[in-house]
C-alpha cells in the first residue's frame, strides 16, 4: 500500500496538472510573463496642485501622486475606440454621444458631452462579446470636481439584464436607485479613473452619473475599455 506521503505527492502533482489545463483553456489568470503596462495616451493636465474646494462626505483623499502602471494581458487594446454610443438623454445639452469614444480626451471644451440633470447614463456597444481587463473614464477634467453616483456596469445585452456585473459604485446612499455602493467619490484629473476588471466578459458597458460637486449636469469626455475580443 502506498504511503500517505506518496499519495499526498501524487495529489499535489495532479492538482498542478489540472491547474495548467485550466489556465491553458483561457479560464485562469494570465501569467506574469504575459502582462504589460496598459497603453493609453493621457491628455494634457488642465489644473495642477491639490484641489481644496471640493466638498463631499464620501470623497477619496487625493494621493498627490501619479497612478502606478496597471498591468494587462499583452493583447489588450482599447475596444471602445470608434464604437457606437447611446444614452439616456434624448437630446444632450452639448456635444454628441460619439464624443465618448472618439479618442479625444483633452480638456479644451470641444470634446465633451453634457447631459441634463438627474441620473443619466451612457452606453457603449463593443460590437461583440469581449474580455474586459480595465476601464478608463474621463468625465470632465477642466477643473477639480467629483461626480455623484458613478456606477459602471457591463452586460451581455443592451437592456443590461443578462450577465450584469457592477464594476464601480460610489452611490453610498442609493440615491440613484441602483443599490448602495462602497466606492468613494474622487476628484477628476487628466489621468482619468482606472477601473480594474477581474476576469469579466461582456459586450455592453454602461456608465451612470448624477451631477457633480460643481452642478447638477452630467458630463463625459472619453471612455476606454481595454481588453480583447473572445471567440
Amino acid at each position: 500500500m502506498a504511503s500517505r506521503e506518496a499519495m499526498g505527492g501524487a495529489a499535489r502533482a495532479a492538482g498542478r496538472f489540472f491547474l495548467v489545463l485550466f489556465c491553458q483553456a483561457g479560464l485562469g489568470a494570465a501569467s506574469p510573463e504575459s502582462l504589460v503596462p496598459l497603453r493609453s495616451r493621457l491628455p494634457k493636465p488642465a489644473f495642477v496642485g491639490t484641489p481644496q474646494h471640493v466638498i463631499s462626505a464620501n470623497l477619496e483623499r487625493p494621493s498627490g501622486k501619479l497612478r502606478e502602471p496597471f498591468l494587462v494581458p499583452a493583447d489588450a487594446a482599447n475596444l471602445a475606440l470608434g464604437k457606437a454610443v447611446t444614452g439616456s438623454d434624448r437630446e444632450p445639452v452639448l456635444g454628441r454621444y460619439e464624443y465618448a469614444t472618439d479618442g479625444d480626451k483633452e480638456a479644451d471644451g470641444d470634446s465633451f458631452l453634457e447631459m441634463g440633470p438627474g441620473r443619466q447614463w451612457v452606453q457603449i456597444d463593443l460590437g461583440r462579446r469581449c474580455r474586459v481587463d480595465a476601464i478608463l473614464v474621463w468625465h470632465y477634467h477642466s477643473e477639480a470636481r467629483a461626480y455623484r453616483d458613478v456606477v459602471i456596469q457591463i452586460a451581455d445585452d443592451p437592456e443590461m439584464a443578462e450577465g450584469v456585473r457592477t464594476l464601480f459604485n460610489n452611490d453610498h446612499d442609493n440615491s440613484s436607485g441602483l443599490g448602495a455602493g462602497t466606492d468613494r467619490e474622487y476628484i477628476e484629473t487628466f489621468e482619468g479613473r482606472l477601473i480594474p476588471v477581474p476576469a469579466a466578459r461582456a459586450r455592453y458597458v454602461r456608465l451612470y452619473s448624477n451631477g457633480s460637486t460643481t452642478d447638477d449636469m452630467n458630463h463625459l469626455v472619453e471612455v476606454e475599455v481595454h481588453g480583447a475580443p473572445v471567440p
